[in-house]
């Protein structure tokens, strides 16, 4: 599981029970009111200028799904085993900018089951009732905030296919088609992972609003659908992520 991170920073996982105030155990971020969750809010919005709520809470969805559950989604995909990263058992480190710095569980355990214990501990349990909880906080819209789920856990599949040392797209690309056709919210319909200049890619078909943040005036990110579907393929082709408009 350690050799995970040579494929990519964000799969590299820390085994133990961490200490420290900087540490967030995720059952408690996904307490209604916690202040935990209010700490990754304004971390994601200090690091944007957003200028609204909504737009922020997209932000932290996409950023957040993309790195807490992505080693187990990349074992799961090469081994067919599910790593045990109940919300009780994981721990996230913001950092200073946008996502997490690091992720912690308490020991490196396995659950029985295959793809459907997958979806329970990275979907049922634990991301879906983050948007949920994000959807009452702020008002963002749930299918938004699905969107952001859906564009995480397709980074879990795609940024093995990124480095040097690359996992097959073509088997990553069948392992996410297996992951997503059933998965709780719809994420299905969300978006589309391809292959594009010998890499996976992910195309949404939600937008995250980080346009209207101070920081991301004028661009709109490379998978976003306000950009239309061929031009989006012809800039990673490319190799070009970021459109501006």
């Amino acid at each position: 599981m350690a050799a995970l991170s040579r494929y990519a920073p964000r799969y590299a996982l820390r085994i133990g029970a961490p200490s420290g105030s900087e540490w967030l155990r995720v059952d408690r971020v996904l307490e209604p009111d916690s202040p935990e969750l209010t700490e990754l809010l304004k971390r994601d919005h200090d690091a944007s200028g957003h200028t609204s709520a909504h737009a922020n809470a997209l932000s932290l969805m996409s950023f957040y799904a993309g790195r807490a559950p992505a080693t187990a989604l990349l074992l799961w995909a090469l081994e067919g085993r599910v790593l045990d990263i109940r919300p009780e058992n994981l721990w996230v480190r913001p950092q200073d900018g946008h996502g997490l710095a690091e992720v912690t569980i308490r020991s490196a355990t396995f659950l029985p089951g295959g793809l459907h214990t997958l979806y329970d501990v990275v979907l049922t349990q634990h991301l879906l009732p983050l948007s949920a909880e994000l959807h009452r906080r702020t008002r963002a819209g749930l299918r938004q905030l699905h969107g952001g789920v859906a564009a995480g856990c397709a980074m879990g599949f795609c940024a093995a296919t990124r480095e040097q040392e690359a996992v097959s797209p073509k088997h990553l690309l069948e392992r996410w088609e297996t992951f997503v056709a059933k998965a709780p919210g719809g994420l299905a319909r969300l978006g589309e992972v391809t292959e594009a200049g010998g890499k996976l890619v992910y195309l949404r078909n939600t937008c995250c609003l980080y346009y209207t943040s101070d920081k991301g005036a004028e661009t709109v990110c490379g998978s976003c659908c306000l950009t239309p579907r061929e031009e989006r393929l012809a800039a990673y082709e490319a190799g070009r992520p970021i459109i501006t408009v």
